[in-house]
């Protein structure tokens, strides 16, 4: 048995990307945040759909076409497909962790 919220990076440098579950249709990753945004290169513009649940802290996610998202602990949302969408802000006083379900 593992604890989503054990063993999280003492210092972060960068975002911190782990894999949980990889398999054919679906990918879950733990992500966790300080103060990160999305890299400054562009959107993001994923082929798969993607829900994201704010296990601890915050962020805010921005999309192309509008609109910006705050979420906070406990908050999900559903990304679609090709929605062209950045993380705009995480809290830069906390660890935000984030659960993200990638899937077709």
């Amino acid at each position: 048995m593992e604890n989503l919220l054990s063993s999280l990076p003492q210092t972060l440098g960068a975002e911190a990307f782990e894999s949980i579950i990889e398999a054919s249709h679906v990918r879950i990753e733990r992500i966790v945040s300080r103060g990160h945004t999305s890299p400054d290169y562009g959107w993001y513009d994923q082929e798969e759909h993607e829900w994201i649940l704010v296990l601890e802290g915050a962020g805010t996610v921005l999309f192309e076409q509008g609109p910006e998202i705050h979420l906070k602990k406990g908050d999900h949302l559903t990304i679609p497909a090709h929605a062209r969408h950045r993380v705009s802000w995480t809290d830069p006083e906390t660890v935000t962790v984030w659960l993200a379900v990638f899937y077709r």
